[in-house]
């Protein structure tokens, strides 16, 4: 499993849908270089069970992501056809319609496999037929970017895990709270408590966060 965090995020251009309906052709993170924080986050297959619970929990608390000067954007293996239709489709039914932010489209698994959350890989059996080790889909990863395009955080779940998207939301405060301040942010910190900063003997001591 690649650690990405410190590390440049892999750029892309790929399909995606966008407020929920426009489809367009090359969508990109380097629109966000310089202007945003960005919580890219990986999800297994449209038209699933816990995927549509955990993408109507990111659009719920998405003017929460705005507010702090975050994009939140989904990328899946689906096509983007397949993301149009899914989010024409009524909740009540399954479907994930009122969801406004970019779902990318990750065709040919380019993205999820530089990012390191496709599940399985290609190999070759005893007749030299192209076999795969799993379902290629992507895991439930979570990527926090800052305006540099350099990961901060990152998390990977199995298939079967939602996400708590209250955490990734609380990283994005302790991100931010570290940029702001220089204050480094303890356990179990949130927005609001004191951080910490270390003193030039090496002992770390409290300060308010105000």
């Amino acid at each position: 499993m690649a650690v990405l965090v410190g590390k440049k995020a892999p750029l892309f251009k790929a399909a995606a849908v966008l407020n929920g309906s426009d489809i367009v052709e090359n969508f990109s993170l380097e629109q966000y270089i310089g202007k945003k924080h960005v919580v890219l986050f990986f999800y297994p297959k449209d038209f699933t069970f816990v995927c549509p619970t955990e993408l109507h929990a990111f659009q719920e608390k998405l003017a929460e992501f705005e507010s702090k000067g975050t994009v939140v954007v989904g990328v899946s293996t689906d096509t983007e056809q397949s993301h149009w239709g899914w989010l024409q489709l009524p909740k009540n039914k399954g479907g994930i319609q009122g969801v406004t932010y970019p779902l990318v489209a990750d065709t040919n698994k380019t993205i999820s496999a530089n990012y390191d959350v496709l599940n399985g890989a290609y190999f070759y059996d005893d007749n030299d037929q192209m076999q795969a080790t799993a379902e290629l889909i992507a895991y439930r990863g979570l990527f926090l970017i800052d305006k540099e395009g350099v990961v901060r955080h990152q998390l990977v779940n199995d298939l079967p895990l939602g996400r708590n998207i209250d955490e990734a939301l609380r990283m994005v405060d302790s991100l931010q709270f570290f940029e702001q301040h220089g204050e480094v942010c303890p356990a179990n910190w949130s927005a609001g408590k004191d951080g910490l900063k270390a003193t030039h003997d090496g002992v770390a001591s409290y300060l308010a966060a105000n």
